[in-house]
C-alpha cells in the first residue's frame, strides 16, 4: 500500500516566558495579526491559513517551574502538517499503528482534527486536518464564540472513529466539534 503523505507544513507552536515581547515580534515580523488570544495562548496568521504560529505562555501554564528547569522549557512544542483528507489522516494513522507508531494525544480543535505523534527524541508533531472547506469558514471560528470557549478541543479515540467509519459511518460525519462534549483533561490548563 502506498504510504499516505502530509499535503503542506502549517504551523509551529512556541513555548515562551515571553509571551507579550514574542506576541509583539510575531505581528511586526510576520506583520501577522491575531486570531485568538487569552492569557496562556494566542493564534496568529500572516496568511489566509487559520494560524501559522501559536504561542503558549509558560508564565501562566507553568508559574511554579524552578529556575533551574525555566530555560529548558522555551522552544518549539511542536510543529504541524496537514493532510489531504480526514480519510488520509487515518489512512496514515492505520499504517503508522501497523509499524508501531502511535500518536500520544487525539483532539478535535473545532478548526482541526489532529493527531500529536512524538520522535524518538521526543520531539512533537501535529498531523491534521482542517474541519472547514474554506479558509473563511476557519477564521470565523477562530474568532468565533465557540473556540473562545474552548480553544483546545474534545478528544476522540481514533479507533472508535476508524470502527464507525468501517462499519458505514462517513468521515464527513466527524467534522463538525460536537459542542456539548467536555474540554480535554490533558491540555485544559490552556484554555486561560
Amino acid at each position: 500500500m502506498t504510504r499516505i503523505r502530509p499535503r503542506k507544513f502549517v504551523h509551529v507552536v512556541y513555548r515562551t516566558w515571553r509571551f507579550d515581547e514574542m506576541l509583539d515580534w510575531y505581528q511586526v515580523v510576520f506583520d501577522a495579526k491575531v486570531q485568538y488570544q487569552n492569557p496562556a495562548l494566542a493564534f496568529l496568521t500572516y496568511d489566509d491559513e487559520h494560524h501559522r504560529f501559536a504561542l503558549a505562555n509558560l508564565a501562566v501554564l507553568k508559574p511554579d517551574a524552578p529556575e533551574t528547569e525555566r530555560r529548558g522549557l522555551i522552544g518549539v512544542d511542536h510543529v504541524a502538517y496537514t493532510y489531504g483528507s480526514l480519510e488520509d489522516l487515518f489512512e496514515n494513522y492505520d499504517q503508522l499503528k501497523a509499524k508501531g507508531i502511535k500518536p500520544y494525544w487525539c483532539v478535535h480543535h473545532g478548526v482541526t482534527i489532529s493527531m500529536y505523534y512524538a520522535d524518538p527524541d521526543g520531539n512533537q508533531m501535529e498531523f491534521q486536518v482542517d474541519a472547514f472547506d474554506s479558509s473563511e469558514e476557519a477564521n470565523a471560528f477562530m474568532c468565533g464564540p465557540i473556540n473562545a470557549a474552548n480553544p483546545i478541543g474534545v478528544e476522540y479515540d481514533p479507533e472508535d472513529w476508524l470502527a464507525q467509519t468501517r462499519g458505514g459511518k462517513p468521515f464527513s460525519d466527524f467534522l463538525k466539534r460536537r459542542t456539548h462534549e467536555p474540554m480535554s483533561p490533558i491540555r485544559g490548563a490552556l484554555s486561560g
